[in-house]
C-alpha cells in the first residue's frame, strides 16, 4: 500500500504520474451559472494554462450548484497559482457572480484517471 501524499511538501519527480486536484465550490442563479462558465472558460483556462504544472481542469453545474476542480503536478504548482495553497482564489468577476463560494479548498490525490485512457 502507497503512503498517503504529504500535501505540504511537492510530489517527488519519482511520482510524476500523481496528480493533485483542488476543488472548490460555489453558487450562483440562473444566466449566472452560465456567464461563471463562460468567465471561467475565456478567461481563467488561458491564465491556468500559463502556469507550469498545471494538468487541467473540469467545471461541473446542476442547478444553482458549480464545482470547479483544477488538476495539479506539485503542490509548489499550485503554490504559484494560490499562496496560501488552501484558500480560494476568486477573481473579482467571479464574485460578482455568484451568490456564495467556498473560503476554503480541498486538496487531493488522483487515485483513478480513466480520462487519459478514454481518448
Amino acid at each position: 500500500m502507497r503512503e498517503p501524499l504529504d500535501l505540504r511538501e511537492s510530489v517527488s519527480p519519482c511520482y510524476a504520474a500523481f496528480v493533485i486536484a483542488r476543488t472548490w465550490t460555489a453558487r450562483a442563479t440562473g444566466d449566472n451559472v452560465r456567464a461563471y462558465v463562460a468567465f471561467f472558460e475565456g478567461t481563467l483556462v488561458p491564465d491556468l494554462r500559463a502556469i507550469p504544472g498545471h494538468v487541467g481542469a473540469i467545471v461541473t453545474t446542476r442547478d444553482d450548484h458549480i464545482a470547479v476542480t483544477t488538476f495539479w503536478d506539485s503542490m509548489d504548482a499550485i503554490r504559484r497559482f494560490a499562496d496560501p495553497i488552501d484558500v480560494a482564489v476568486v477573481e473579482p468577476e467571479a464574485r460578482a457572480l455568484l451568490d456564495s463560494f467556498d473560503e476554503r479548498v480541498l486538496h487531493a490525490e488522483v487515485a483513478v484517471d480513466t480520462f487519459s485512457r478514454a481518448r
